[in-house]
């Protein structure tokens, strides 16, 4: 691995969420911060912003927030460019979208290499002339596996200088020691919306109730407040609730992973979700629906149930036979240590910073 500094570096993630990708900004700040100076510019008064105390001051990592209240906004495009200016910034990784269209402004005739990292699905085409204009002066298009790779080639307009890469993103869980007891213990681990398959999952888990079988089952992650009052109409209606606990967001989720014999998650339409390469990781029975990445996740050699998408039965028929021969899968830890390393992604990134 080369270990020559690099310019000075920009995170920008200006996402008010509290979900994967505004975790994974941080997490790959602090990765790179021993190859280079990192700033992170972030929205005042959110997640990213908020978590200061986890990243700032690691290996000099700096912190820089922007107020705004909508994705075009004078204020990113002024103190973006400012912060670019007085501090040398070569190098800018954006993890978002439709912010995009301020940052444009906030780059333009400056000597920057920027590159776009995309964790999500995109379900519509941006080639028309202002998306194309945009994004014109992308230097490197990164997508974290095969399927966004595919998404991203279709759906993004691609300037003369842009290229295509794909990077994995590395799994770590510290100090993981599991805590399983006799109850059978499932697990779900992400923003609670309409989508992420949460509401799929707590439907399957009525097969346990009917057969009498004693299971618990943690969510954790806060509920997105669109579908607050959706999500627990449904979760107070249920004859189980009392088995299972919202936990809400948590610092210590490695502490889920330890308890859990279940990783469940049947989201309708992931990029490539950290949480369930961790449950990987840590040897979990794990399940999914068949789309997006996780038919690729398959094709790498890791063992999980792969359910027909949005098959519910199939998902409960499937989440009934897990209860009743229980198993942990110790050769997918290997696999995704080897997979989806730190040192692969870092030098992969170390490779598109000037």
């Amino acid at each position: 691995m080369n270990l020559n500094r690099k310019n000075p570096t920009a995170i920008i993630c200006l996402s008010p969420n509290a979900g994967g990708m505004e975790i994974d900004a941080i997490k790959l700040a602090k990765k790179l911060s021993p190859y280079m100076h990192i700033t992170i510019i972030a929205k005042e008064n959110h997640f990213i912003a908020n978590s200061n105390a986890d990243y700032v001051g690691h290996n000099g990592i700096e912190l820089e927030t922007i107020p705004f209240l909508f994705s075009i906004s004078p204020s990113i495009i002024c103190r973006v460019r400012r912060i670019i200016q007085e501090k040398g910034i070569k190098n800018i990784i954006f993890f978002g979208a439709s912010e995009l269209k301020s940052l444009y402004f906030s780059f333009l005739g400056l000597d920057i290499n920027l590159i776009i990292r995309h964790g999500t699905t995109k379900s519509t085409p941006k080639k028309d002339w202002f998306h194309r204009l945009i994004y014109s002066n992308v230097n490197y298009h990164v997508a974290i596996c095969k399927h966004l790779q595919k998404n991203v080639d279709f759906i993004i307009p691609f300037g003369q200088k842009s290229q295509s890469k794909l990077i994995y993103s590395s799994v770590n869980l510290p100090n993981f020691h599991p805590t399983k007891s006799d109850r059978f213990t499932l697990l779900n681990v992400g923003r609670i919306e309409a989508g992420k398959g949460q509401a799929d999952a707590i439907q399957a888990c009525n097969v346990l109730y009917e057969k009498g079988i004693d299971f618990h089952f943690y969510l954790v992650g806060g509920i997105e407040p669109k579908y607050h009052s959706t999500f627990m109409n449904f979760y107070d209606s249920l004859p189980y609730k009392d088995k299972i606990t919202l936990v809400g967001h948590t610092t210590n989720v490695v502490d889920y992973y330890a308890k859990a014999d279940l990783f469940i998650f049947p989201s309708y339409g992931e990029g490539l979700s950290n949480a369930f390469l961790e449950a990987l990781s840590c040897g979990l029975e794990c399940i999914a629906y068949d789309n997006t990445s996780f038919p690729e996740l398959k094709e790498l050699g890791l063992d999980f149930h792969l359910i027909e998408d949005k098959n519910i039965d199939q998902l409960s028929h499937t989440l009934l036979h897990c209860t009743q021969n229980r198993s942990t899968h110790q050769s997918n830890i290997t696999k995704v240590a080897e997979k989806f390393s730190a040192q692969t992604e870092i030098k992969h990134y170390l490779e598109l910073l000037v």
